[in-house]
């Protein structure tokens, strides 16, 4: 019968014994490395299958005693007693802990935390600063006062339809905005293994269910706009103000365009002997190339922007910010209509002025009123629209936008008819 080792080793002979494996007793050993490396290892049998356990070293930083060693040659034993396997225990525990680790990490991971993550992923492929304010904002005024500070794991179909029911109906277009970004956001969480499961966002077959489709909702949201008749006026003031977000409004007035057009607008996009600006199609709503003829007015503010060009940026921007290589801020227009005390409007509405004017003082065709604004119309109108002359004719009806700009306020007398303007 084989001799029974227990507590076969000493302090001291764990510091001098040499290279090679020595039994303590129990299951217990002290493995030398050639090198003089000691650890402690504890052996078993479970199942017909021998295995070795790591217990950490026996000399050097972090040395576990030989009392500490015995004691978790101890443990382990009731384990292998038990019909526990100690290493697949240990990597039971290893991964409980890696899984809690996680956890926290995703419980920490908040709506609005993710939000600002996906930004930083996509922002940068977006086509203006506009889009981007517009994105966090409206998460900001609509989704968060329900699900900012939620875990993102938590969110569910109770906080979503919480942030779309109030604004559905009184303002339809900016809450299927919403409705599609949290989906996104969502979307991008569950690829990020933040949370699981269906997005409580999605609309076929599930938001949809719950809410009235568009076409049915009796309200409907349109950009605050200034009537075409107080443009002139309105105009006055906007010329008495010296700044650079004036002179952006007035060209984006004077040329009907939107907001991240004009701010995005670059010197090589203006033909000043054609008096023209060309507007890439990589920057327009349409992915179309747009061309805008400039009247005298607009020209006029080109000119006196031309000074602030710097000659180390040939291919700068026209209406520049106050940081080197920006544009001027997407909000500095929206600002300077606060200061001017017009809350009521919107930049984009300016839009809507000069629709107005075409359709209701000038004999203009719709269709080319469409085609200045940048809209897509039919295929056959617009082939018929972009011959060689529509640029000139185009021009004639910008031209007499901007004498009507120029005007004082329209009067109030209802005997005085707008003259029509047959082109």
């Amino acid at each position: 019968m084989p001799k029974v080792i227990h507590n076969a080793l000493t302090p001291p002979g764990v510091k001098s014994a040499p290279p090679g494996r020595h039994a303590d007793g129990g299951g217990l050993f002290l493995l030398v490395k050639p090198t003089g490396r000691r650890s402690w290892v504890y052996r078993y049998k479970l199942k017909g299958r021998e295995r070795d356990v790591g217990l950490g070293p026996a000399a050097g930083p972090g040395a576990v005693l030989l009392a500490d060693a015995r004691a978790n040659a101890a443990d382990l034993r009731r384990q292998v007693k038990a019909g526990i396997d100690p290493l697949d225990e240990r990597e039971r525990v290893e991964a409980e802990k890696v899984a809690a680790a996680q956890e926290a990490v995703v419980r920490a991971m908040t709506f609005k935390a993710v939000v600002e993550a996906y930004l930083g992923t996509h922002e940068t492929a977006w086509k203006n600063d506009k889009h981007r304010a517009q994105w966090r904002s409206t998460l900001e005024t609509y989704a968060y006062p329900f699900m900012g500070e939620l875990a993102i794991a938590d969110v569910a179909t109770s906080h979503v339809m919480a942030a779309l029911e109030p604004i559905w109906s009184k303002k339809p277009e900016t809450a299927s905005r919403v409705r599609g970004r949290i989906e996104s956001v969502l979307d991008y969480a569950k690829a990020r293994e933040w949370r699981s499961g269906e997005n409580p966002a999605r609309w076929r077959g599930h938001v949809a269910n719950m809410l009235p489709r568009r076409t049915k909702v009796a309200a409907v949201e349109h950009h605050a706009a200034l009537p075409w008749s107080e443009i002139g006026a309105f105009m006055a003031s906007l010329r008495d103000r010296d700044a650079m977000a004036a002179l952006s409004l007035e060209f984006l007035i004077l040329t009907a365009a939107r907001t991240g057009e004009v701010l995005g607008a670059k010197w090589s996009e203006i033909d000043t002997k054609r008096k023209l600006w060309i507007v890439p199609g990589a920057r327009m709503k349409a992915h179309r190339e747009h061309r805008v003829p400039l009247s005298t007015a607009a020209m006029a503010i080109i000119t006196r922007v031309t000074p602030l060009r710097r000659t180390d940026d040939q291919d700068g921007y026209i209406f520049p910010g106050q940081r080197k290589g920006r544009p001027l801020s997407s909000m500095s227009m929206l600002m300077l209509l606060r200061r001017m005390s017009r809350p009521d409007l919107t930049v984009h509405g300016f839009r809507s002025s000069f629709r107005d004017w075409c359709a209701e003082t000038t004999g203009y065709p719709h269709e080319m009123a469409e085609i200045a604004l940048a809209h897509v119309v039919g295929d056959k109108v617009e082939a018929a629209y972009r011959r060689g002359d529509m640029i000139d004719k185009r021009r004639r009806m910008m031209d007499d936008w901007a004498r009507f700009c120029a005007r004082p306020a329209a009067s109030k007398d209802p005997t005085i008819v707008p003259l029509r303007t047959s082109r």
